[in-house]
């Protein structure tokens, strides 16, 4: 148990305790296995009232990473690549997932985070013929890797884009609470829903124990897709236990509720860092932070917080990354920026 308070990630607390409570509340329920229970079916229609489409098809699974890599592989041939972001989780942080399932991932230099419909066309501009992979699928992060959020005419412009070159539109949403949440962007689920053929809403970072709701908004695309979990081992037989934190975070509003803390907790440390002098790699718009620091001041915040050194600039100062979970405590924001002040000064 460390004695430091983290700003690592978002994901380093345990559950929200209504979760916990669901889980107890019907602990002792006799249910049907596979994702044909009780508990899964209310979730689902919790969630299918903020989408305003009671047949849309949704899917509980224990983890980004398996998400991603269960939709592409099942929406992809084996000749066609996803194009992603250079910045892209599946590129960066999933040791191979994608290419492992057999499909290239074609990257395209980031822009703030994001891809745009430029860079897209640059692929597909590169691929023509048969002797090179195929690009048949657009994947994106809401919120990006560096925190960054698609506004609602982005999704749009990429949508149509895809729409128009016959590419599907794939959404990661391990983090897409804090992007519906943002003050700085209007966005809502139905409008993700309206763009993107296929997104999931993450709780594994959003007040879960785990778990990620993967959003067939294209429901064709979604036949045959319970195989796909089977065969890749993300079929559990107590699919009660995912469906449990959905039901627990969309029972009411806890889902957005949690998600606007983490950003307000992050804004707060956004302001005291701007109002000390310092400057950021990525505007700040949702709980992930970007800030440019000196190493003397890096050093002796170390001291106290868990952080990480995202991007070193030179011998003197440092991206560094500042996240706030669901659960950040107040006293130890307030405590940051003490000494944020105090270092300034």
């Amino acid at each position: 148990m460390g004695t430091k308070v983290s700003f690592k990630n978002d994901y380093s607390e345990g559950a929200h305790p209504r979760i916990l409570e669901v889980l107890l509340e019907t602990n002792l329920q006799q249910e049907a296995g596979y994702g044909y229970d009780r508990i899964s079916e209310q979730a689902k229609t919790f969630i299918r009232k903020h989408l305003e489409n009671p047949d849309t098809p949704i899917y509980f699974v224990s983890g980004g990473t398996q998400a991603n890599l269960l939709v592409i592989s099942h929406l992809l041939k084996p000749y066609e690549s996803v194009i992603a972001a250079d910045t892209g989780h599946i590129h960066v942080h999933e040791t191979g997932a994608i290419e492992y399932a057999g499909h290239k991932i074609n990257t395209v230099p980031h822009i703030d985070g994001k891809l745009t419909i430029e860079g897209i066309q640059s692929i597909l501009d590169l691929h023509n013929d048969e002797h090179m992979v195929k690009p048949a699928l657009v994947y994106i992060s809401q919120t990006t890797e560096l925190g960054s959020i698609y506004t609602k005419e982005e999704l749009q412009l990429i949508s149509t884009h895809c729409r128009e070159k016959g590419l599907k539109l794939f959404i990661d949403g391990a983090r897409m609470a804090a992007a519906l949440c943002s003050e700085k962007v209007s966005l809502g689920i139905r409008d993700v829903a309206a763009y993107a053929d296929v997104f999931y809403l993450g709780a594994t970072k959003n007040g879960g124990l785990l778990g990620e709701a993967i959003i067939f908004a294209n429901s064709a695309l979604a036949e045959g897709f319970s195989y796909a979990m089977k065969q890749k081992g993300a079929l559990m037989a107590k699919g009660r236990l995912l469906a449990a934190q959905f039901y627990a975070l969309f029972e009411h509003q806890l889902y957005f509720d949690l998600a606007k803390r983490a950003n307000r907790h992050a804004m707060r440390i956004a302001e005291a860092l701007q109002s000390a002098g310092f400057s950021f790699s990525l505007s700040p718009e949702s709980n992930q932070l970007f800030p440019i620091l000196p190493y003397s001041v890096i050093n002796v915040l170390y001291d106290e917080f868990e952080f990480y050194v995202w991007e070193k600039l030179n011998e003197q100062e440092a991206v560094v990354r500042i996240v706030c979970s669901w659960a950040t405590n107040e006293n130890d924001v307030d405590l940051f920026i003490k000494r944020i002040k105090e270092l300034s000064s």
